[in-house]
């Protein structure tokens, strides 16, 4: 008996320009893929992510429907299952897709809404990010606890990798005090501050959405970044996107868990290479590999072989 496989889907900030082309070409399950992303939006998403322009493609309410259009098009391409299944923030829904829990479909419309109304929650400019580096956690919880105004973690990335999100002049402060305990602070190039409790009116904004829609019992186990456990019912992966507007990714709990219920393979599934470098932080020694373009496919389905033998 070999290993549990895991598919782990990336975020929003591994966008770019080009996204989906390749392998829009080479597979036609990844066309159709971006076909019912159109459709379903009623708009040319495809060509966003095919042509840009880049100033719209950034803009988080298209953002999000392109980034995980992306991810389910590698994944409908490589036509292989994992065993359990993550994603990072706005990933978490790349997963449900991939285990069942709900369409393609509605996904991207849910997704679409969930960047609008993140997008409105804070107007631009009054809140920021902050990725903090080189401090443990609890350093960063205590120095966020001690700063004035609304700033808090939200990204649990890596050991020594947190990111913090908040009011702009809160999140700043806290980024001083960080340089002064010995740590790097570099403010994000993000719209709006994710993840903390500045974001719950869009969370209260999305949730009816999500409560309309009928979550299926995920095919294989869905870890969520809220409690960083897996979910095998519909309701609970619901649920947890629901909370996870407003509340920190635990992705680096998440990994840990996942490599202690026997995950020996992490299949990245997107643009970019972001969560490979993080799981190479929280899980040393555990394999993992990235499927972002038409010649990954191969060597994606050699590894998932191997892991299993």
């Amino acid at each position: 008996m070999g290993s549990k496989v895991a598919f782990v889907f990336p975020g929003q900030g591994s966008q770019k320009v080009g996204m989906g082309r390749s392998i829009a070409e080479a597979s036609t399950e990844a066309r159709a893929v971006f076909e019912a992303a159109d459709a379903a939006l009623g708009e040319s998403l495809s060509g966003l992510c095919f042509d840009g322009p880049e100033d719209r493609l950034v803009l988080t309410a298209n953002t999000q429907p392109a980034v995980l259009t992306n991810s389910v098009a590698l994944l409908r391409a490589l036509g292989e299952a994992p065993d359990v299944t993550a994603g990072h923030s706005l990933g978490e829904y790349t997963a449900n897709v991939c285990a069942g829990t709900l369409p393609f479909e509605e996904a991207v419309k849910l997704v679409r809404l969930r960047g609008t109304y993140m997008q409105d929650a804070v107007p631009v400019g009054v809140g920021a990010m902050s990725a903090i580096l080189k401090l443990d956690d609890a350093a960063v919880e205590e120095i966020c606890e001690a700063t004035e105004g609304v700033v808090e973690p939200v990204n649990y990335n890596a050991p020594g990798q947190i990111v913090i999100a908040g009011e702009t002049a809160a999140v700043a402060a806290a980024g001083e005090a960080v340089k002064a305990a010995g740590g790097r602070a570099m403010p994000l190039p993000v719209s709006a501050p994710f993840h903390c409790r500045l974001m719950k009116p869009a969370e209260e904004r999305l949730a009816p959405h999500l409560e309309a829609l009928e979550f299926e019992a995920p095919r294989v186990p869905v870890y969520v970044n809220v409690d960083a456990t897996p979910v095998s019912e519909g309701a609970a992966a619901r649920d947890a996107l629901v909370r996870q507007v407003s509340r920190p990714v635990r992705w680096t709990a998440s990994v840990e868990r996942m490599v202690a219920d026997g995950v020996g393979l992490f299949v990245e599934i997107g643009e970019g290479a972001a969560l490979k470098g993080m799981i190479r932080r929280i899980a040393k020694g555990v394999p993992t590999v990235n499927l972002g373009k038409p010649e990954d496919l191969d060597a994606v389905r050699a590894a998932i072989a191997e892991a299993r033998a």
